[in-house]
């Protein structure tokens, strides 16, 4: 019987025509070379096609493979193998006295799936978490390895790209020595006259929450380093007790907050590792747009905001610094991210997708790669200038597909 395998939120199950979870380097290397078809499943938490291999194709774990954090005290890096998530890294290595420069909301997710579809912390300094990485090894189309590091033409290509290129065996990542945050939370941000510069450069890290029911946001999440200097926060009020972005959730399963400092990785990301941070009864879409349109693409949301919050959960608006790699929606410009969780009514919130990437067209949004979107395939290709060097890349590294299915053909034109 056919293995049923669905995505964290059970709104994609997986058409494949097998799912394998090899325990070996070797098996994993001759599963490669045998298959048609190959996509690589991380930990998850896509809500797209994004790893569907499709109906001829398997659909490959990493993650019964022997987990690998090898950190490098004097070099300040660590080798870390495919499936290893966010959570167990960051434990690993804050105990040599390192850190990773940037987390996600959420720790739980996988490493080679967080970097090869552009996810990303908040932050104006802060690039999406593919810039730690300096070294990817792959397992290619003819079950060979093949290693790119930083310094080689190819290497912009090949972090962020999809599981387009082969299956992520290793990353290694720099780090920087280990810091603490304090977090606190504010309320009731007004939209109008937002100085967007100033309050998300008051610290390290910042994250707006709405849930668009009225103008502005309901909460911002400030995280200071302790190691940098305190700035004031004059636009909003303290919260009073802790709380969770999404109204009526349990802020127990967030980081510590009220301003208790606390090891980077249990401060950077919103929610605890212990927790599972929702039922995963939701949907998630996600647009990157320059910076210096936050204020003008806030507002174009603050125009449908009644559609925009009859299915919505939480929006949280972030930054990005500019990244390098040729697919990353950050790609070559400082950004705002507009990230929505909404209800799980996929037909409802598709139809307010639709409004929404109409309202935001005018400046040019890339959506996340494993989230949901509706815009055409050809308007996101428009959207990557490095777009051509990908193709080429995947020509060269397989010949033949096998790691393409329908969703890298149909948005990337391979």
């Amino acid at each position: 019987m056919r293995e049923t395998v669905t995505n964290w939120a059970r709104t994609i199950t997986y058409d494949a025509k097998e799912y394998q979870h090899p325990r070996t380097l070797d098996a994993l290397r001759a599963l490669v070379a045998d298959a048609a078809k190959v996509r690589v499943l991380g930990s998850g938490h896509s809500f797209n096609r994004v790893a569907d291999p499709g109906p001829t194709g398997v659909l490959l774990s990493t993650a019964a493979l022997p987990p690998v954090i090898e950190v490098d005290q004097a070099a300040r890096t660590v080798r870390v193998s495919g499936g290893v998530r966010y959570a167990e890294l960051a434990r690993a290595v804050h105990a040599h006295g390192l850190a990773v420069a940037n987390m996600a909301s959420l720790p739980h997710i996988s490493v080679a799936g967080s970097v090869a579809t552009g996810t990303h912390g908040s932050g104006l300094a802060n690039p999406p978490l593919a810039s730690a990485v300096r070294e990817v090894e792959l397992v290619v189309a003819d079950g060979t390895t093949v290693t790119i590091a930083r310094g080689d033409d190819r290497f912009d290509g090949a972090v962020t790209s999809l599981g387009a290129l082969g299956v992520v065996t290793a990353l290694t990542l720099d780090l920087e020595p280990a810091f603490e945050v304090e977090q606190r939370v504010y309320t009731e941000l007004p939209l109008a006259g937002l100085d967007f510069e100033a309050v998300a450069g008051s610290a390290y890290s910042v994250s707006l929450f709405t849930n668009w029911r009225e103008p502005g946001f309901r909460q911002v999440w400030v995280k200071r380093r302790t190691d940098q200097p305190a700035v004031d926060f004059p636009w909003a009020a303290p919260a009073a007790e802790p709380l969770h972005p999404v109204p009526g959730m349990p802020a127990a399963n967030c980081t510590e907050q009220l301003g208790v400092p606390g090891p980077w990785h249990e401060r950077l990301p919103h929610f605890r590792a212990e927790f599972t941070p929702s039922s995963g009864e939701e949907i998630q879409s996600e647009y990157l747009v320059p910076r210096s349109a936050a204020v003008d693409a806030l507002n174009a949301v603050d125009g449908i905001r009644a559609a925009v919050a009859e299915v919505l959960q939480t929006c949280e608006v972030r930054t990005i610094a500019a990244d390098p790699q040729w697919l990353s929606p950050a790609h070559a410009r400082d950004s705002v991210a507009l990230h929505f969780t909404w209800v799980r009514d996929e037909a409802a919130v598709l139809r307010v997708v639709r409004e929404l990437e109409a309202a935001l067209e005018p400046f040019d949004p890339r959506p996340h790669w494993g989230k949901v979107f509706g815009m055409p395939p050809a308007v996101v290709r428009g959207r990557y200038a490095r777009l051509g060097d990908f193709r080429a890349l995947a020509r060269s590294l397989d010949p033949a597909g096998k790691f393409t299915n329908a969703f890298v053909a149909d948005v990337l034109g391979a």
